[in-house]
């Protein structure tokens, strides 16, 4: 699970080094993709890892509502974006414009 692991958090970093307004989804596809590129293990690693994040979220935004940023619409959104990538789809399809080219 190391490996895979891994791949979800270099996504993690990236999209918090990029800081770019409107890559949230492309970076969470991108995550998924990776990780599920790794065979079966991978899927079930970054479907973990992605509803554990997600629940994390729901859970700070009891506690501060409308102060993360996230709700449901926002949460379901990137679950989708992470089934999306889980599925082997291209996590390009997400990738917003401007976005450079390093990610």
């Amino acid at each position: 699970m190391k490996l895979r692991a891994k791949d979800m958090w270099r996504a993690y970093s990236d999209m918090k080094e990029a800081g770019y307004k409107g890559a949230d989804k492309y970076f969470h596809a991108r995550g998924n993709y990776d990780a599920a590129q790794r065979g079966p293990g991978g899927v079930w690693a970054a479907e973990v890892i992605s509803d554990a994040r997600e629940d994390i979220q729901r859970v700070t935004d009891l506690f501060k509502p409308g102060d993360s940023g996230h709700g449901r619409e926002d949460s379901e959104a990137d679950q989708f974006a992470n089934r999306w990538g889980r599925s082997g789809k291209d996590p390009n399809y997400f990738r917003p414009p401007g976005l450079p080219d390093k990610y």
